[in-house]
């Protein structure tokens, strides 16, 4: 049964994005930097672990959105159970327990364990958390709106999940020599707080306007399984315009992967600033430009539809990444590196756009999926390209790092578990290597994403096609596939 939310239960829906987003990006832009230079990891296996841990919800991701789409599974009460032990799994990755250890072996192991335990619980969260909008709403234009309240709250959740984990070195300097090494866990610790409580938050708001899809009587449900779960994947990759939306995923976040990760490094060895100035200036920018484009691309999708929102503004941010490697981050206007502000506003730009309408375009696959097979799968759905979102991500930081090892770069010989390790490097060809990743090399895996979103056939024409027919079909009444030929 299809339910609104009130203006107050949609900001308290919204404010759930806290939780999820606040982990996500902590460990996407610091925990490459934190595994090199405070556990002592050479990059090319900082990398794989993340990488690794990734890879573990090839098979978490889809066993959890299959299961949450069962008849009788409350998505609200799997948000809820998993909220603690993702916080206190958090804390505990950002401990610099293994720095003392002098195996390279054991580290890894060590901390692919811990990275692994975060992505089980992020996923048993993040998966319902937005999978429940499609059984909120089945209006085009509604989902933009929900996701767009949302995306605008991320973009201060992406500032503070980037700012706090910046004061590392003041945090270091207030604990002394003794504890420094586990300042990133003082962070930690402060992000699980929040996210802790705005989850909570985002649970009670769905009460009363959520209510868990209720079995039929007499009928029988699959278990879930491993084969029960690759059967629904199936269908849905056997949708049209599912393989070209998942392209779009990967490719896009593999781009904002490489260059979030690689930002400490940017700021100091590219920019050439102090790094304290430098990532305060580079993050607040981040945020202010994801912020201030967040309405701007809900319009153009009202106006418009998503898909061409999505070309427009990802096309504009392409530009600028190749613009900005043409000019050289080291630019500079007077005694000011403009680049601390234009390469994080592009970044945003692309953001902005991504986030406020990455997970409503993937919502219009479950109607047509509910045409096409009769069933109504929201979190599968979700959990897909989900799954290959976190694929895009893992790739985008494995080959940070093996281009930084490629271009000569290796902190492992250091003195590890100090902060104050971030010493600006010297060699040309590691500056410049680094800056290919912050610009050049994204920009290409952007080209691909892009490719992906322009062939993807569902626009808001079509989608509203479809649900005339779907409607009809639900009826009883005789319908029709006219016109939906490239959808079908």
């Amino acid at each position: 049964m299809e339910q609104t939310l009130t203006k107050k239960k949609r900001v308290g829906y919204a404010f759930g994005i806290f939780t999820e987003s606040l982990v996500y990006n902590m460990f996407y832009t610091y925990y490459l930097t934190f595994l090199n230079e405070i556990v002592g990891i050479q990059p090319k296996f900082s990398a794989i672990i993340i990488f690794i841990s990734i890879a573990w919800d090839a098979v978490t991701d889809p066993l959890i959105g299959n299961y949450t789409d069962r008849p009788g599974v409350d998505k609200r009460k799997v948000m809820r159970i998993s909220i603690l032990p993702l916080a206190i799994t958090f804390i505990v990755a950002w401990t610099s327990i293994g720095a003392g250890l002098t195996s390279q072996t054991v580290k890894i192991l060590l901390y692919t364990f811990l990275s692994m335990l975060i992505w089980i619980f992020y996923t048993l969260y993040s998966i319902p958390y937005y999978a429940v909008v499609a059984e909120l709403t089945e209006d085009y234009d509604e989902r933009t709106k929900i996701r767009s309240l949302s995306s605008l709250l991320n973009a201060f959740a992406v500032g503070l999940g980037n700012i706090l984990p910046a004061l590392v070195p003041t945090v270091a300097v207030l604990l002394g020599k003794k504890f420094e090494s586990n300042s990133y866990a003082v962070i930690a610790a402060l992000i699980s707080i929040l996210a802790v409580i705005l989850g909570y938050v985002c649970c009670a708001s769905l009460k009363g306007v959520y209510e868990p899809k209720q079995a039929v009587q007499g009928e029988k449900y699959e278990k879930v399984t491993i084969l029960s779960t690759v059967r629904a994947f199936s269908d849905i990759l056997k949708l049209k315009p599912t393989k070209w939306f998942l392209i779009f995923v990967f490719f896009y976040l593999a781009f904002s992967s490489m260059i979030q990760s690689n930002l400490t490094y940017m700021v100091i060895d590219c920019i050439g600033m102090n790094y304290d100035t430098g990532i305060a200036i580079v993050i607040i920018t981040l945020v202010i430009s994801m912020a201030a484009f967040v309405p701007l691309v809900e319009k153009v999708a009202e106006k418009k539809d998503r898909r061409f929102a999505c070309i427009l503004f990802l096309s504009i941010a392409l530009v600028g990444e190749i613009i900005i490697k043409l000019v050289g981050l080291d630019f500079a206007i007077g005694s000011f590196k403009i680049m601390c502000v234009l390469s994080p506003a592009c970044l945003g730009l692309a953001a902005g756009t991504f986030w406020t309408l990455f997970y409503s375009m993937g919502y219009d696959l479950v109607e047509l999926n509910e045409f096409k097979t009769g069933e109504r799968r929201e979190s599968t759905i979700t959990a897909l390209p989900q799954l290959v979102q976190k694929f895009g991500s893992a790739f985008g930081i494995l080959m940070a790092g093996q281009f930084l090892s490629a271009y000569g770069y290796d902190s492992s010989k250091d003195i590890a578990g100090k902060e104050s390790l971030f010493t600006k490097v010297t060699d040309v060809k590691i500056i410049n290597g680094m800056e290919n990743i912050s610009t050049i090399i994204p920009a290409a895996f952007l080209v691909v994403a892009l490719v992906g979103i322009i062939i993807y056939p569902m626009t808001k024409t079509k989608f509203n096609a479809l649900m005339l027919q779907l409607e009809k079909k639900r009826a009883g009444e005789p319908y029709t596939t006219d016109g939906l030929d490239k959808l079908l």
